[in-house]
């Protein structure tokens, strides 16, 4: 451990503090992701993306550590574990040596624990390309075999002063290869091993709740200035570069994506603004302590712009990536890499080095070239072994008949109990509260004859209309939602792709009236109500009445 007398205590301070941002965007994560699924599939999506919480821990502590910031075992491929299960901290290279001048010293564990958040973030990105398609046990094999075996080596190459590809002068302030990229070349190897969902591209899921998703968004932009902002390990200028430049970046990014809506679909949407602020957010985070804020704005702008073209490449080479993975983080982070060597500034830090537009050359944009081509490959190639094998032994991809419902297929519940009569542990409100009984129901041989009206509605009027079937002398009004197929169903559209409405949303309300009375109820509907209608007339109906009391 470091001497007390070397630790800056406002550094560590705030080292602690981005450590907690980087684990509250996690939960940000699964509800970003959640909402972006079936209302059906909302917590086992929930589960996937905190279930990194438990296991990566535990292997980051145990090997995944060691692996990433052990004195290099030679060639800077890897540590040589010497820090095996967080022993020997105190003999342990100093931390402070992380992108920043030598000298500055926060307690290891301070440094063990933030870069710890990193991994256990990196592999939860995976799973919106995978939606709706993991078995559980191979989903855990597998976050157990990727944060020992691919994310480690990789941190190692660039987060490690050590590493082949620091030593190179390759530069990723906080994730853009290391996190990003990585995340995404694993999420296409697994989408060739797991397949794609039955009936894609035709049958594309539709978010069932923008608002969670919207929730998500804007905790995974609160939580990325941890992300970003401590990489440097100091609370000092370039602390304060790396914030402002990513939340210029995550708003350009934003501005762009909606203009971008607004001229190709005629809408700039809710989901629309949030992803393109992501997209920012993802691929100004290699850059966000190597250049200017004017710059963090270009690049967030050409964030918006790439990241919205590249929706269209799961189109063109037929891979199933569910939540835009691939477009947002993969082509973001990979995209950041690249414009490192393009904008990188040694002006606004002494560790970063001038891009090309800065009178750099191209040297280090040739490095961040190789970086980029050497972890994609490194993360492509051992994920697709690591999922090839899951699936020969435990599997991995589920059946295509188990791709719905899956929260009560593997949560045994609901996320959503939205119906009154849904009863748990054996009782609800509405039953306890119940009325006493007002006898049993029987035939009523003496009933005069009645109709059942039942019409569906587009839109109503619902207390006068009521009023104007107790006047047309309603024994009984029931009115329940329904989906029902007219000749304008519309569509909806999600990020760049329109998405027809196979049935439209509309009231069903089912009238019993007395036989002389069917016309009256007819035009209570007529009068107090609008849009599309449709409605069909039972003509034998008998209503039920109380059944006589029991004989002595």
């Amino acid at each position: 451990m470091l001497a007390a007398a070397t630790i800056n205590s406002g550094d560590t301070a705030w080292v602690l503090l981005c450590a907690a941002l980087v684990l509250f965007m996690v939960p940000g994560l699964a509800f970003f992701y959640a909402g972006l699924v079936r209302g059906s599939n909302a917590l086992v999506m929930l589960q996937q993306n905190l279930l990194p919480l438990g296991l990566v821990t535990v292997t980051w502590v145990v090997i995944g550590y060691s692996i990433a910031f052990s004195n290099d075992l030679g060639g800077g491929f890897m540590g040589d574990l010497t820090l095996f299960g967080l022993r020997n901290l105190d003999s342990a290279p100093d931390p402070a040596l992380h992108v920043v001048v030598s000298g500055v010293a926060i307690p290891t564990l301070a440094f063990v624990a933030y870069q710890m958040m990193f991994a256990v973030i990196t592999p939860a990105l995976i799973t919106g390309a995978t939606a709706n398609r993991l078995k559980p046990l191979g989903w855990a094999v597998l976050l157990v075999l990727w944060s020992i075996v691919v994310y480690p080596p990789i941190a190692h190459w660039l987060f490690n002063p050590s590493g082949w590809l620091a030593q190179r002068g390759a530069q990723d302030w906080a994730g853009g290869m290391v996190v990003h990229t990585s995340a995404g070349a694993a999420a296409l190897a697994i989408l060739l091993v797991v397949g794609k969902r039955p009936g894609w591209p035709r049958t594309e899921t539709v978010p069932h709740s923008l608002p969670l998703a919207l929730v998500g968004g804007g905790i995974l932009w609160f939580g990325w200035f941890g992300f970003n902002a401590g990489d440097g390990l100091q609370a000092n200028g370039v602390a304060a570069q790396a914030l402002i430049n990513t939340h210029v970046a995550a708003a350009a990014g934003m501005c762009v994506w909606l203009l971008i809506e607004r001229l190709t679909e005629q809408h700039s949407t809710a989901i629309g603004g949030i992803t393109g602020a992501v997209a920012g957010l993802a691929t100004v985070t290699p850059c966000a302590g190597y250049v200017s804020t004017f710059s963090a704005l270009a690049i967030g702008a050409l964030a918006g712009l790439v990241c919205h073209w590249a929706l269209g490449l799961k189109t063109l080479f037929h891979f199933d990536d569910a939540l835009d993975v691939i477009a947002v983080h993969f082509v973001g982070g990979a995209l950041g890499s690249l414009l490192v060597g393009f904008f990188g500034e040694q002006a606004v830090n002494s560790i970063g080095h001038d891009g090309l537009l800065f009178g750099g050359g191209l040297t280090l944009l040739g490095e961040q070239c190789l970086a980029l081509v050497s972890v994609i490959a490194f993360s492509f190639s051992l994920t697709w072994l690591i999922a090839m094998g899951i699936e020969k032994t435990v599997g991995l991809r589920l059946a295509p008949e188990d791709q719905v419902d899956l929260d009560r297929k593997q949560q045994g519940m609901d996320a959503y109990h939205l119906s009154p009569a849904f009863v748990v542990g054996g009782e609800s409100a509405r039953v306890v509260a119940a009325a006493p009984s007002r006898g049993d129901l029987a035939t009523d041989s003496a009933a005069v004859g009645h109709r059942l009206v039942t019409v569906i509605l587009e839109t109503v009027d619902p207390g006068r209309l009521r009023e104007a079937l107790l006047a047309a002398g309603a024994v009984s009004i029931v009115v329940s939602e329904a989906h029902a197929s007219d000749d304008d169903t519309g569509s909806l559209q999600f990020r760049g792709q329109r998405r027809d409405v196979a049935f439209s949303e509309r009231l069903r309300v089912e009238v019993l009236v007395p036989a002389d009375r069917v016309d009256a109820a007819i035009a209570a509907f007529n009068q107090f109500s609008s849009g599309h209608r449709v409605g069909y007339l039972l003509q034998t109906v008998q209503p039920l009445g109380a059944a006589p009391p029991p004989a002595a």
